[in-house]
Formats: structure tokens, C-alpha cells, sequence
């Protein structure tokens, strides 16, 4: 096994000057409601002439029988072969401006010499800012403006702060990579969209464009919504659709937001009348989300 974290990884012969560059990041495996990361990602590479620049050695970093790679058998013989890649794409937005996306699986083992690697990789080519970006369920309804929050390794980079003051998390390689870089002095931050819990199991493009729009804030690049607003705007469409179906549903959507709004405004008594009951967030969540899933296995 190497030992040297940038045996980890290959560089292409041809990489232009990246000073000043913004490299972004998410890995498939990792907590991801509504496919906000990944839609992004997907948006990313279909909106831009891209070209892999470092390509890292999986074979070194994933556990193939945790999560096997497909393959492909046409009449008597193997036809293909769906290798897992872990890589970075050179990208430039819509005025020319060079930036960095790094996607893949999120490797089973090696995180701190993966993102040892990373780091090689930033203080290579200069790069300025790191950033990850994935969306979380949420007790929330969709009916409202969607969140995105911010962490950072600098108070200065926040721009949304998250409600929770401390709080344990399982570990993901997209926190450690921000919490090292951290550490050595670079600047790095991630993105959460806050997913409606009852949407989080499906595609929620809505989240993605806020992701984008949180992200093109904070790095300055010019990445237009375009296809992603149009995704998010038939989503939107469905669902108002399929809650408009049923007065019970919508009688739930509307509980979830008089809950939310109890407890974004800090005026609870003004919203729900005393004794009356509530159900729970999950509670409300969850049979929205059966609603939704009939509809769509009906439709």
C-alpha cells in the first residue's frame, strides 16, 4: 500500500496555471437528501466543456464488494465494465474563469492520506477556496423558501449559520477534507440544502439550484441555473400537483408550515390555537411522504 498520499493520484502532463482557482467537491456514498449534491454536479459537467486533469487510484480506496460496479452480459459474453473513478475535471464558467470539480465514491478506506492528497493538489495548483455541497432531510415544507446553511474554516466565509449550536455527526470524507485543509491554513466550506424529509428520497432539483445560487455567491464563479431552474420548476408543478389531489395532504402540508413558521418566527401562540394538537414534524413528514410515493408509483 503507499505511503506517500500523492502516490494517490496522477496528474495530467497538460494543466494550465490555476492560481486563484476554486476547487469544488462531493462523493457519492455520503448522506445526499433529494440528490442535491449530485444534481448539481450533473448540471455542472452538462453545462461545461470539461476534461479530467487527476485521476485517483481506487483501487487503493474502495471496498468493491461493499458497493459492486456494474457490469454488462450480452448473449454469451461480458460486454462491459462499470470501473468506479475518482477524479477531478478542469471546468470553466460562463465568462472563461477556470475552476475545479472533484467527484466520485467516496473511498472505504484512506481518508486521511485521500485528504492528504487533496491538499497536495490545492498547494500544486494555488487553489484559493475549497467547497463541498450536499443536501440534508428536514422537518420543513416545501412551500417555503429553502435553506441552505455554511460552515467554514473561517468565521468570515459563513453566510448562513446553522441552528444547531453543537451537535455529533456520523464522519464523512467532506467534512474531514474541510476540517484538514482547516488546519493547514487553507480556506475550505460546505453547503447544506435542507430538503423536505418527505421529498428526500427522490431527485429535489429546487435544493440543487440552491446550492448553486449559495455557491456562485461565496466563490464569485458565473454558472447559470438554466436546465436546473426548468428541472426544479416541473418538480414544483408535480408536487403542488399531487398535494392539490387530496384535501387530507394538503391539510398536513398546511400543519407542517404553521409549525415551521411557529418556530422560524418564535411566536407559536399566535399560530396554533391553545390545546390544539399538532403532530410532530416526522410525524406530518412521514405521510406526506407515503402520499407521494402512491402517487408516483400511480402515475
Amino acid at each position: 500500500m503507499a505511503q506517500d498520499p500523492e502516490e494517490l493520484f496522477e496528474v495530467d502532463s497538460d494543466v494550465p496555471d490555476l492560481s486563484g482557482a476554486v476547487l469544488l467537491h462531493h462523493f457519492d456514498g455520503f448522506m445526499d437528501a433529494g440528490s442535491a449534491g449530485s444534481t448539481l454536479v450533473e448540471h455542472l459537467l452538462s453545462a461545461s466543456e470539461h476534461r479530467v486533469i487527476a485521476r485517483f487510484d481506487v483501487d487503493e480506496l474502495i471496498d468493491y464488494r461493499a458497493r459492486r460496479p456494474m457490469m454488462t452480459y450480452a448473449t454469451d459474453s461480458w460486454e462491459s465494465y462499470d470501473a468506479p473513478e475518482l477524479v477531478v475535471h478542469l471546468l470553466y464558467d460562463a465568462i472563461g474563469t477556470p475552476f475545479l470539480l472533484m467527484t466520485g465514491p467516496e473511498p472505504d478506506r484512506r481518508w486521511e492520506a485521500v485528504a492528504a492528497a487533496v491538499r497536495a493538489l490545492v498547494e500544486r495548483w494555488g487553489v484559493r477556496l475549497t467547497v463541498g455541497f450536499h443536501g440534508i432531510p428536514m422537518g420543513v415544507p416545501h412551500t417555503r423558501k429553502l435553506s441552505v446553511i455554511s460552515h467554514a474554516t473561517r468565521p468570515e466565509l459563513v453566510k448562513e449559520k446553522s441552528p444547531f449550536n453543537r451537535v455529533q455527526v456520523p464522519g464523512n470524507l467532506a467534512a474531514l477534507l474541510e476540517l484538514r485543509l482547516g488546519e493547514a491554513g487553507h480556506d475550505a466550506m460546505g453547503f447544506v440544502a435542507y430538503v423536505p424529509h418527505y421529498l428526500a428520497q427522490g431527485t429535489y432539483p429546487g435544493a440543487s439550484v440552491g446550492l448553486l445560487e449559495a455557491m456562485t455567491t461565496s466563490t464569485g464563479l458565473t454558472i447559470h441555473p438554466a436546465g436546473l431552474q426548468e428541472a426544479a420548476n416541473r418538480t414544483n408543478a408535480e408536487i403542488t400537483r399531487q398535494v392539490a389531489e387530496s384535501a387530507e395532504v394538503a391539510q398536513v402540508v398546511e400543519a407542517l408550515e404553521r409549525q415551521y413558521d411557529a418556530f422560524t418566527s418564535a411566536e407559536e401562540n399566535l399560530l396554533i390555537a391553545d390545546g390544539e394538537p399538532v403532530p410532530s414534524a416526522d410525524e406530518l413528514g412521514d405521510e406526506l411522504e407515503r402520499f407521494l410515493a402512491e402517487q408516483q408509483r400511480d402515475h
